[in-house]
């Protein structure tokens, strides 16, 4: 009988160098994959179980050749988590037209960039595994957000229409939707500003990159291959009644 484990793959991870996305790139390492993750910028320091390869989401030709070294160092991947994002959180009257396209550049249209190059080799393989890292606002909503969070909800868009074109090649594609999560980028918030988000956390606290993490290694498992066009909530019951 065929178990997960007999199976190593090649995995890329956009926003892999630090919080969610370098949790789920050790997640994945950690179950035998070969990992590859994509940043503008090479951090300092880093797991040598990964493979770290230059990538601008934004920018299509840099996907094509992230993606082209990944394959000529590791091999095709078959699993692709694109966790890549910015945030330019302003009130929406103060928000520019830049403001609102430049946010969906980066979150939502650079998934759909390395989605699609990715994908050609899946098709090949007839096996792959695609994750969306969303968020919770774009299912509820935030003040000063309107441009991340059209961003996020877009993605559930965009995976289930992946979902439904690509079911019958082997491949799944699903969206991992977290809520407030333990990353730099929350604790530029405060102190104060993160007991007021835990306080309104149902299970009263924000979340670890670690079990996001753990949400995208099941996501991207051989068991969940009957798992496709999902959007799993990782968010400690914040989004309840608002989900898609």
């Amino acid at each position: 009988m065929t178990t997960e484990t007999d199976h190593s793959r090649i995995a890329f991870v956009t926003g892999g160098t630090r919080g969610i996305g370098l949790a789920a790139a050790r997640r994945l390492a950690d179950r035998g994959h070969r990992v590859a993750v994509a940043s503008r910028s090479k951090p300092e320091e880093l797991d040598d179980r990964l493979l770290w390869v230059e990538c601008d989401i934004t920018d299509a030709a840099s996907v094509d050749a992230a993606l082209t070294r990944v394959e000529d160092d590791l091999g095709q991947p078959t699993i692709v988590v694109a966790n890549a994002g910015v945030t330019r959180d302003m009130l929406m009257l103060r928000m520019s037209d830049d403001d609102f396209a430049d946010v969906l550049d980066a979150n939502l249209t650079g998934a759909f960039r390395t989605a699609k190059r990715a994908v050609k080799g899946m098709m090949r393989a007839r096996w792959g595994r695609v994750v969306f890292v969303s968020s919770v606002v774009g299912s509820i909503g935030q003040a000063g957000q309107a441009n991340y969070a059209a961003s996020k909800a877009g993605l559930v868009g965009l995976a289930r229409s992946m979902a439904r074109e690509f079911a019958t090649r082997g491949i799944t594609v699903n969206v991992v939707a977290p809520g407030p999560i333990e990353t730099d980028m929350l604790a530029a918030l405060g102190d104060e500003t993160i007991e007021q988000m835990a306080g309104a956390v149902p299970v009263g606290r924000v979340g670890s990159a670690d079990e996001v993490a753990a949400a995208i290694e099941f996501l991207t498992s051989e068991s969940a291959g009957y798992v496709t066009g999902h959007t799993l909530a990782v968010d400690g019951g914040l989004g309840m009644g608002g989900g898609f």
